[in-house]
C-alpha cells in the first residue's frame, strides 16, 4: 500500500512478468540510469528504491523486482501482497511473454491489493523489427481490464521514467490505514510533522 506523511508517500511497487521480459533492466534504468546488455536472471527478488516528485506529493517507490522463472512463481504473492502498484512487463518480441503477462493480470485482479495501480508495460520497444505483439491489441486489453498501458525500452530509456511518474500520479492519496494479513504498516511522518488522526 502507499503510506502517507505530509505529502510524502511510500509506495510498494512490484514488477511481474516472464523471464527475459526486462523487469530488472527497467528497474535499473529507472533507479540508476543504467542498462546492461547482458543482465543476469533475478533469483527470488531484488529490491530497489527511488523517489519521484509529482505535483502534489513526493513518492518513494520501494520496488520489488521478482524473478520471472516459473519455479519462483509461488513466491510472488509474498512480494505483491500489500503493494500499492504493479508493473506487469512483457517483451514485445514474444507472444508467449504477453500471454503470461495476462495471467499475472488475472492473478492480481483476484489476489492483489484493492485499488492497486496496475500497469501493462510492453518492453523492448527498440526492437520494432522483431515485434510480435501489436501495441493496439495490448492497449485495448489494458483498458478493458482497468490498467494503463505504455511501451518502454530499458535500452534506450524510452518511457521508463514516464511509466513510474504516471503511477506516482495515479496512487491514491490519504487513504485510511489497512492492515492486510502479512502486511506491516510503517508510519514515517516527516520531521516536525504530526501523524494525522484517522477521523479528522
Amino acid at each position: 500500500m502507499a503510506t502517507t506523511g505530509h505529502n510524502n508517500l511510500n509506495a510498494k511497487l512490484v514488477l511481474l512478468g516472464d523471464m527475459g521480459a526486462g523487469k530488472s533492466s527497467l528497474a535499473l534504468r529507472f533507479v540508476k540510469g543504467q542498462f546492461l546488455e547482458f543482465q543476469e536472471s533475478t533469483i527470488g527478488a531484488a529490491f530497489f528504491s527511488q523517489t519521484v516528485a509529482v505535483s502534489d506529493a513526493t513518492v518513494k517507490f520501494e520496488i520489488w523486482d521478482t524473478a520471472g522463472q516459473e519455479r519462483y512463481h509461488s513466491l510472488a504473492p509474498m512480494y505483491y501482497r500489500g503493494a500499492a502498484a504493479a508493473i506487469i512487463v512483457y517483451d514485445i518480441t514474444s507472444m508467449d511473454s504477453y500471454v503470461r503477462a495476462k495471467k499475472w493480470v488475472q492473478e492480481l485482479q483476484k489476489q492483489g491489493t484493492p485499488n492497486m495501480v496496475m500497469t501493462l508495460a510492453g518492453n523492448k520497444a527498440d526492437l520494432e523489427d522483431r515485434r510480435k505483439v501489436v501495441a493496439e491489441e495490448a492497449r485495448v486489453y489494458a483498458e478493458e481490464n482497468g490498467l494503463f498501458f505504455m511501451e518502454t525500452s530499458a535500452k534506450t530509456a524510452a518511457n521508463v521514467n514516464d511509466i513510474f511518474y504516471e503511477i506516482a500520479k495515479r496512487l491514491p492519496r490519504a487513504q485510511p490505514p489497512q492492515n492486510l494479513a502479512g502486511m506491516v504498516l510503517v508510519d514515517r511522518p516527516t520531521e516536525g510533522s504530526r501523524a494525522a488522526s484517522c477521523c479528522a
